[in-house]
C-alpha cells in the first residue's frame, strides 16, 4: 500500500512539472518570402527568427520559408490574410491590388533622392499612416525594409529623355511604373524577376530598370551594354503580419518581437547598403557594362520629364497624399 502511495506521489509531481511545460508549447510564426536566403531580405528574416526565438526565451518559433518554398508571390497575401501564414515581406507595389493604393507613391520616379529622405518618410508620421492603412485588410505593418535604389540599363546609352523612345524596359506589375516608361515614350513589359536575364540576352526587352545588387546577382551586366546611374526609383518591402494573430499575442511577447523587428530593420537595410555598394564596385571592375553619370543638367531634364507621372498617380491616390509625401522629400508641395 505505501509502494503505492509513494508512486502515486511521483506521478503527481511529474504532472505538476509537466502542465507549466505544456503550457509553454512555442508559438509558431510562419514567415514566407519569395527571394533566397542569400539575400538582404533572406538574410534579415533569418535575423529576425535567431532574435525573436531569444528575446522570447523560446516562446516564439519561428518557421521561414524562402524563395516562394511556401506560397507564390501571388498567393502569399490571401494566405497571410486567411491565417495560414503569419508574416511576409511583399514589396510596397503589391498593396495596390489589395485596395490600397496609396503604397503606389513609393513607385513614383525621383520621389525619394536619398536614404535619409527615406527614413524621413518610413521612420516618420507618413509611413506610420500608410502602415495603419493595412488594418481595414486584417493587416498589421511593422516595419519597412530595403532592397535599394533603382538604376537604368539598356544595350544603348541612355542619358536624355527621348533615347528612351521606342525602347522595350522589363517592368514589375506597377501602374506607377508603367506610366514612367509611357510618358518617356519607351515600352514596358510586364515580367517576372527570374526571367528578365534571358530576356536581355536574346532581345525580347532591350532594357531594365533594378538595383545594382539585383543586377549583379542576376548578371544582367553581362547582358546589357550600359548603365545608368540615375537612382530614380526605390524598392523596398513592407513586413506585414496577420492582424489578428498579432492581436492576440501576450503584451510581453509582442514587445519582445517588435524589439526583434527593430533589429532585423537595421540589420536589413544596413546589410542592403553595402551588398549595392558592393555590387557597384564588382560590376566596375568586370568591366563588362560602361557606366554612365548624368550631369545635373542631363538629371534635370529626367525629372522634368517623369513629372507627368506625378499627376497620373494622383488621379488614383489622391493630390492630398502625394503633398504628403513631397513636404517630406521635397520640403514643399508643388
Amino acid at each position: 500500500m505505501r509502494t503505492y502511495a509513494i508512486a502515486a506521489s511521483i506521478v503527481a509531481l511529474a504532472l505538476a512539472f509537466a502542465s507549466p511545460a505544456a503550457a509553454q508549447t512555442p508559438i509558431i510564426i510562419k514567415f514566407s518570402h519569395v527571394v533566397a536566403t542569400d539575400t538582404p531580405k533572406g538574410k534579415a528574416a533569418e535575423k529576425f527568427k535567431e532574435l525573436a526565438e531569444k528575446y522570447t526565451a523560446g516562446k516564439v518559433k519561428v518557421e521561414v520559408y524562402p524563395n516562394s518554398s511556401l506560397y507564390k508571390d501571388k498567393e502569399e497575401l490571401e494566405a497571410l490574410q486567411l491565417g495560414s501564414v503569419q508574416m511576409l515581406a511583399p514589396s510596397n507595389s503589391k498593396f495596390g491590388p489589395l485596395g490600397i493604393k496609396e503604397f503606389e507613391a513609393f513607385d513614383l520616379p525621383y520621389l525619394l533622392p536619398d536614404l535619409k529622405t527615406l527614413r524621413k518618410v518610413t521612420e516618420g508620421p507618413l509611413g506610420a499612416k500608410l502602415l495603419k492603412l493595412l488594418d481595414s485588410k486584417g493587416i498589421t505593418g511593422l516595419a519597412y525594409w530595403d532592397n535599394g535604389f533603382k538604376q537604368m540599363s539598356a544595350n544603348k546609352k541612355l542619358i536624355a529623355p527621348e533615347d528612351y523612345k521606342g525602347v522595350k524596359f522589363r517592368i514589375q506589375s506597377s501602374r506607377v511604373i508603367q506610366a514612367q516608361f509611357k510618358v518617356l515614350g519607351a515600352l514596358p513589359q510586364v515580367m517576372a524577376f527570374s526571367e528578365v536575364y534571358q530576356a536581355l540576352q536574346t532581345g525580347v526587352v532591350d532594357g531594365q530598370e533594378n538595383t545594382w545588387s539585383n543586377i549583379f546577382t542576376q548578371k544582367m551586366h553581362e547582358v546589357q551594354k550600359y548603365i545608368t546611374e540615375t537612382n530614380h526609383g526605390y524598392i523596398g518591402y513592407v513586413v506585414i503580419v496577420n492582424k489578428k494573430f498579432w492581436d492576440d499575442l501576450p503584451a510581453d511577447v509582442r514587445e519582445q518581437l517588435s524589439r526583434a523587428m527593430k533589429e532585423a530593420t537595421d540589420f536589413n537595410n544596413a546589410q542592403s547598403q553595402k551588398e549595392n555598394d558592393d555590387a557597384l564596385a564588382e560590376i566596375k571592375k568586370s568591366g563588362k557594362s560602361e557606366i554612365i553619370a548624368l550631369t545635373p543638367a542631363q538629371d534635370k531634364a529626367m525629372r522634368d520629364a517623369m513629372e507627368p507621372v506625378y499627376k497620373d498617380v494622383a488621379g488614383r491616390v489622391g493630390q492630398p497624399l502625394i503633398d504628403e509625401f513631397l513636404k517630406e522629400t521635397r520640403g514643399a508641395t508643388n
